[in-house]
């Protein structure tokens, strides 16, 4: 069976050959099949009827240098991520690195796609569109021999902003007082908090309609009905179900407790807040399309500069912080 021909071909392999095999002269071929005489000429040399490849005959890329273009065929091949996770996790050392240019790079060398093993996985699913000011709220105890720390986080679903805070216990003034700290130091309004169930945040299910109810709602809500802030509780059991906070305190324990080791619990404190501040200000993240937080708080302050309460950029470190 004939390969594709070029788009501009003047002949089919068929006429190719019998210009090959034929003795008559080029003037009377070149009558006979309405081709130019430099087309027949052309044709009767070669030994084969393909085309010949087009392009150059060794093709680069006129972005990336060859050294580039190693870094990025064997990160590929050691960490066998996909296109954009290569894309984001070289930004900062290929600055010059386009989409189109990186799989071109890929293609050359063969390795475009990834194994079907690493393709085939379960596909997670995704949130519920929803504007910024959507921000998850848990806490999670961070030990060293010393004793522990009561860790309030609190993360926005769209911007990944996060705030994190200290206290002594776990009761519900520091649930209140928590929730206070996020709406100051968070630049733009809060429209909703989800949290879990336990006691910091909200009563047990059993106490929820019964005598106490008369005197209002809990100190909690009684922050989010004055700043104008909806409060949803996950499932009563499964403490899991407020995955985007779970998943920032795993983070942050990856890179705090599980890695290091601390004199003291002011040295932990130190560290877990200057982690915080680079996580906010310097970590490009894929759900971001490879932007900081921060970077992503801006853009919506772009978009609708109504919902803020001050401008983002007046949250970046001075030198002294």
């Amino acid at each position: 069976m004939a390969g594709v021909l070029h788009c501009s071909a003047r002949t089919t392999p068929r006429v190719r050959a019998e210009l090959q095999a034929s003795k008559e002269k080029t003037s009377v071929l070149a009558k006979r099949y309405g081709l130019s005489r430099t087309t027949v000429a052309k044709w009767r040399t070669p030994t084969s009827t393909a085309d010949a490849p087009m392009g150059p005959r060794d093709p680069r890329s006129t972005v990336l240098t060859s050294v580039e273009e190693a870094i990025i065929v064997e990160f590929r091949r050691r960490t066998l991520l996909p296109l954009d996770d290569v894309m984001g996790c070289l930004k900062d050392t290929i600055p010059k690195q386009t989409r189109s240019s990186l799989h071109r790079c890929m293609a050359r060398h063969g390795i475009s796609r990834r194994p079907e093993s690493e393709e085939s996985g379960s596909r997670r699913g995704s949130f519920a569109k929803t504007p910024i000011g959507y921000v998850h709220i848990d806490h999670r105890e961070l030990r060293l021999g010393s004793g522990k720390l009561h860790t309030f986080l609190a993360i926005d679903r769209i911007s990944k902003f996060t705030y994190v805070e200290f206290h002594d216990r776990t009761k519900m003034l520091n649930g209140a007082a928590f929730l206070e700290s996020v709406i100051a130091a968070f630049p733009y309004q809060i429209h909703s908090v989800p949290t879990d169930n336990r006691m910091v945040f909200a009563d047990l299910p059993k106490n929820r309609n019964g005598v106490s109810r008369q005197w209002g709602p809990n100190m909690f809500d009684r922050v989010c009905a004055a700043n104008g802030i909806v409060h949803k509780l996950t499932k009563p059991y499964p403490p899991w179900t407020n995955g985007q906070a779970e998943r920032m305190n795993r983070t942050i324990k990856e890179a705090t407790t599980k890695v290091f080791h601390y004199p003291d619990l002011e040295n932990l404190k130190a560290h877990v807040l200057a982690f915080i501040i680079a996580y906010n200000f310097l970590k490009r993240l894929k759900a971001l399309r490879w932007k900081t937080p921060f970077e992503a708080v801006c853009d919506e302050w772009t978009k609708d500069p109504a919902i803020f309460k001050m401008n983002p950029r007046h949250l970046i470190p001075g030198p002294y912080t």
